[in-house]
């Protein structure tokens, strides 16, 4: 029986706090919430002689707001509150930009000292398997980097001393003295028979 009464109960159902994916839903319900916002404010600020101000930007960038006394006043009482007196609006927005920048930066300074320490095999402790392997992989593609910019080294500094170009270099190390038998032989190492 009491499940008969539960299912004929009118009422609102919760509503999903989500993003209207319609733009004029979204617009609807935006001026509508707006509206009763900005009632409860005044209800407020009358009923209980309390200072309110508010303050709302849309999404396009469209400022509405409500004040029970003078807007400046009560920001200003605002920040007194919030101990911000001494500074200007420009201030205080720039001092909390570079508190949050700085805050950043401090992050991805430690993130890189960590991998830093990693690279050179200190602090591994915190490190899983995924990550073990992750790195031993970063570690091997350096070292074939290093590598191969060494050899290009080496061979450049070679072909600067005895006068030769890379190519011709490269084949005299295959073929001690410089001359092949066969087109086969060349073949076999690589290079197309000419």
């Amino acid at each position: 029986m009491k499940t008969d009464k539960m299912k004929h109960k009118m009422g609102r159902g919760k509503v999903v706090l989500k993003r209207i994916e319609n733009p004029t839903n979204r617009q609807v319900t935006f001026s509508k919430r707006k509206d009763g916002l900005f009632k409860k404010a005044i209800e407020l600020s009358v009923l209980c002689e309390a200072e309110v101000a508010l303050i709302v930007f849309s999404s396009s960038g469209k400022l509405y707001q409500f004040s029970s006394h003078d807007m400046d006043r009560t920001i200003r009482r605002y920040r007194n509150e919030k101990g911000l007196h001494k500074m200007n609006n420009h201030g205080v927005r720039t001092i909390e930009v570079w508190k949050n920048e700085k805050d950043e930066l401090k992050k991805a300074i430690e993130t890189l000292e960590i991998k830093h320490k990693h690279l050179a095999g200190e602090d591994l402790s915190t490190l899983g398997m995924k990550e073990l392997k992750q790195l031993e992989r970063q570690l091997r593609i350096g070292v074939d980097r290093v590598r191969s910019k060494k050899l290009h080294e080496l061979v450049s500094d070679a072909d600067e001393k005895s006068g030769l170009d890379s190519s011709d270099h490269v084949i005299q190390r295959f073929i001690p003295d410089g001359r092949c038998s066969s087109p086969l032989n060349m073949n076999h190492l690589g290079f197309p028979s000419g």
